[in-house]
């Protein structure tokens, strides 16, 4: 039943329907999507531990993969415990003021996802093309603030949803097909006029998403050119090697952000909704969890670290003997 308040059309809660089409299955679904947060938290504060408690990596590179892996962690913690509250309990209700804190988070963490990925390349940009300046350049002063700017933007830029959101009458209902309080899955069961929230969310996604992704692109050009030019192809292979880990990053990251970006706003119905929102879940919980595992594998210095750290734990027990 649709309760509204007194004197606005705007209901007391909304009803996030889940995945349709696959409500009889959403036990199973589960299961995965539960794996995965699970090997996201363990895997990020297992690195941020890493990072902090090693000497070796206190490094603006891996300063930076800390970050990641903070941000990564509130990403998918803002959505994933409700999302799975809906598909074991079947509990969908969501005041409506959560789902606005709610929509202001995801969109917050994901921009700021997106912003750390651009510092990082520029930190790629600057160890590679300039070497001897890079301890110089990058100093903690200027990865904090950095930190900080990448913040404010994606705050300041995503405050406006939420009051576009509640400025809208609610009229055709309160149910959301969706797991979680997303911007335009809201604003489409409004009987107002959305044009404003649509503008704006893609004056968002070019500020944000195409800004960073302009100077990742400008960024990994450069590099190109450095490393190319370079004489020893071992020092082409190493400078290579310290990029896969992000340009993997980079593709895990933005491929599900752009089909869910453009299935919202131009996929119609030619795209069944359960494929949708199974992607923008996965949109939220795949860098997450991969991110750890590609970086633990991908960079010498962090597997390097690891083992280090897993075979001291095996010889403290000997040594109490």
């Amino acid at each position: 039943m649709l309760l509204l308040n007194d004197t606005s059309l705007t209901p007391v809660s909304f009803i996030l329907n889940g995945i349709p089409g696959l409500e009889e299955v959403h036990l199973w679904v589960s299961f995965p999507l539960c794996t995965m947060y699970s090997i996201a938290i363990t895997g990020n504060f297992g690195l941020m531990y890493l990072i902090y408690s090693e000497e070796a990596l206190h490094r603006p590179m891996h300063i930076f993969l800390a970050l990641l892996s903070f941000t990564d962690v509130l990403m998918c913690t803002s959505t994933l415990p409700n999302t799975l509250c809906i598909l074991w309990f079947n509990l969908k209700e969501i005041d409506f003021k959560a789902c606005l804190a709610q929509m202001f988070f995801v969109h917050t963490f994901t921009g700021m996802e997106s912003g750390v990925l651009m510092l990082m390349a520029l930190d790629r940009y600057v160890a590679i093309c300039y070497p001897l300046r890079y301890a110089t350049v990058l100093t903690n002063s200027v990865i904090a603030k950095a930190g900080l700017l990448t913040f404010l933007r994606g705050v300041m830029l995503v405050i406006p949803f939420t009051f576009l959101t509640k400025r809208l009458p609610y009229c055709r209902g309160n149910v959301i097909l969706h797991t979680y309080c997303d911007h335009m899955s809201v604003a489409k069961i409004s009987c107002g006029n959305v044009k404003v929230n649509a503008i704006y969310g893609l004056m968002v996604a070019l500020l944000i998403g195409g800004f960073d992704i302009l100077c990742i692109t400008v960024s990994y050009t450069m590099i190109l050119q450095a490393v190319v030019s370079l004489s020893s192809a071992e020092a082409r292979q190493k400078a290579f090697s310290t990029c896969t880990a992000h340009i993997f990053a980079i593709v895990i990251t933005y491929v599900p952000a752009f089909f869910t970006f453009f299935t919202h706003r131009f996929g119609g119905r030619s795209i069944p909704p359960h494929i949708h929102i199974i992607m923008a879940n996965l949109y939220l919980l795949m860098p997450p969890t991969m991110n750890p595992i590609v970086y633990g594998i991908k960079t010498k210095q962090i597997r390097t670290c690891i083992t280090r750290f897993l075979l001291k734990g095996k010889d403290n027990p000997s040594h109490n003997i």
